[in-house]
C-alpha cells in the first residue's frame, strides 16, 4: 500500500499520539515509539504486517523498520517492519500518513475509545513464575569463577517486579523517561510477539548513518551522579576502570578478527545516564575507506552480546549465566532499534529497561564482575539501576 504523507504543521491539524496508539491496538498492531539521544523528535513505527522472526539482523540493503533482539545470541530476532511513520513533537504528529486516505485506523468510537485514551492497554506475554538465583550469591560464584582463570568478567543480572500505580499512564511514563534521560535512546516497545518494553538506554551497540560511517561505544563502570558534580574531577577506582578496559578491548578484537585497523578512538571519558555515571570510549569506522560495506550487520553480530552485558570471554561467560543466573532475560541486555531508517541505522543495548504486565513492571539490571569486585558493592549497583526506573514509574 502506499503511503501518502501530510505535513501536519501545513496543514493545521493536530492529531495526537495518545488518540493514535489505542486504535493501533483495536487494530492488533504492533509500534514502536522512540527518541534518539540529544533529540527533541519522536518517531512512531506501525507494523500491522507482525514481526518477522529471523536468525540474524541485517542493516544494509533492508526494508525500513525497527529490530528487537534478545540477549541470548542462539534465539531469533525480531524485524517490524516500517508500515506506517509518524513523527512528532510535544505530543502532536507533525509529519506521517494522510490518515483520511487509509483505512488502517477506520474504528468504531464511542466509549469504549474514550475509555481506552484514559487507561491504555498494551500487549503482554505470558509472565512465569521464576526463582532466581540470591544476587549475592550469584556474584561470590562469579568471583570464585574469575579467580580460577577461566573467565576474566562475569555480568550477572537480576530482576525486580513493582506494582503499578492504578493511574499508571504508558506514554507519560515514556515522556518522564525522555525527560530525566536526555542523552539516552528512550524506546516503547509493543507486539503481540514481544510484549511491552520499556527503556532508556545509555549505550549505543552499532550504527550505521547516511555518509556509511560505523560507531559502537564501550560503556561500563557505574556511579551515583550529583546534580551539578564537576564531571572532569570524577574519580574512578582500579576495578571500575579495568572493567571498562576489558569493554574496549572486546570491540577491538571485533576489528582485528575481521582484519579492520583503521578505526578512531575517544576516550575514555565519564558521561551522565540518567541519575548514574559511567565511562565511555567511541569507536568510528569509515565503512567507503575500508572498503567494507558490510560493516555495520558484521560487527553486529560480532559485537552482540558485548562484554558490557555478558562477559570477557563471550562463550564461557555465556555459558556460565545460562547455568547460574537461574532465569530467562528475554530482551533485558539485547539490543534495539531503528534499520534504515532516514537512511541510518542506529542500534541500542535494551539496558535500563522495564518489561509491562497488567498490573506490574518487571525491572532489570546487572553488574560487570571482576576479580576486584565486592559483591555488596555490586549489590548495591544493580538496587540504584532498579531505583532509577522505579522512581519514574512511581512520581
Amino acid at each position: 500500500m502506499s503511503i501518502i504523507t501530510k505535513d501536519y504543521r501545513r496543514a493545521g491539524e493536530k492529531p495526537f499520539v495518545d488518540e493514535l496508539i489505542p486504535k493501533i491496538f483495536q487494530l492488533g498492531g504492533s509500534f514502536m515509539l522512540w527518541r534518539l539521544p540529544a533529540s527533541n523528535e519522536k518517531n512512531l513505527i506501525v507494523c500491522n504486517t507482525g514481526g518477522i522472526a529471523q536468525d540474524e539482523i541485517t542493516l544494509e540493503g533492508s526494508q525500513s523498520g525497527f529490530a528487537f533482539a534478545p540477549f541470548n545470541p542462539a534465539q531469533r530476532k525480531f524485524f517490524f517492519n516500517a508500515d506506517l511513520v509518524f513523527r512528532f513533537k510535544e505530543g502532536e504528529i507533525v509529519e506521517g500518513p494522510d490518515l483520511s486516505d487509509t483505512t488502517y485506523f477506520t474504528t468504531q468510537t464511542g466509549d469504549t475509545d474514550r475509555q481506552e485514551k484514559k487507561h491504555l492497554r498494551y500487549y503482554t506475554s505470558g509472565k512465569e513464575s521464576k526463582e532466581m538465583t540470591d544476587f549475592s550469591s550469584l556474584v561470590s560464584e562469579c568471583i570464585k569463577t574469575i579467580e580460577s582463570g577461566a573467565i576474566e568478567k562475569i555480568v550477572p543480572s537480576k530482576f525486580q517486579d513493582i506494582d503499578l500505580p492504578q493511574d499508571f499512564d504508558l506514554l507519560k511514563t515514556f515522556n518522564r523517561m525522555c525527560d530525566r534521560h536526555p542523552d539516552a535512546f528512550v524506546s516503547l516497545v509493543s507486539s503481540p510477539d514481544t510484549g511491552t518494553w520499556l527503556g532508556a538506554s545509555p549505550e549505543l551497540l552499532a550504527s550505521v548513518d547516511a555518509n556509511e560511517k560505523f560507531k559502537t561505544i564501550a560503556l561500563a563502570g557505574t556511579q551515583r551522579y550529583e546534580p551539578r558534580m564537576n564531571l572532569k574531577s570524577v574519580a574512578w577506582t582500579q576495578k571500575e576502570i579495568e572493567e571498562q578496559a576489558l569493554v574496549s578491548r572486546y570491540i577491538i578484537n571485533c576489528f582485528k578478527k575481521i582484519r579492520v585497523r583503521e578505526y578512531a578512538e575517544h576516550g575514555p571519558r565519564t558521561v551522565v545516564a540518567g541519575s548514574l555515571l559511567h565511562l565511555r570510549t567511541d569507536y568510528e569506522v569509515d565503512t567507503k575507506e575500508v572498503n567494507f560495506p558490510q560493516l555495520g550487520s558484521v560487527m553486529l553480530k560480532l559485537l552482540h552480546p558485548t562484554s558490557a552485558v555478558c562477559g570477557m570471554p563471550l562463550q564461557p561467560a555465556l555459558d556460565f549465566l545460562k547455568t547460574n543466573e537461574n532465569y530467562d532475560r528475554e530482551f533485558y541486555s539485547g539490543y534495539l532499534g531503528p534499520v534504515n531508517f532516514d537512511n541510518e541505522s542506529k542500534l541500542f543495548v535494551n539496558l535500563r529497561c522495564m518489561q509491562l504486565f497488567e498490573k506490574s513492571a518487571r525491572i532489570y539490571a546487572g553488574a560487570g564482575v571482576t576479580a576486584d569486585s565486592i559483591p555488596e558493592k555490586e549489590s548495591e549497583e544493580v538496587e540504584m539501576k532498579i531505583n532509577t526506573l522505579s522512581k519514574i514509574i512511581n512520581s
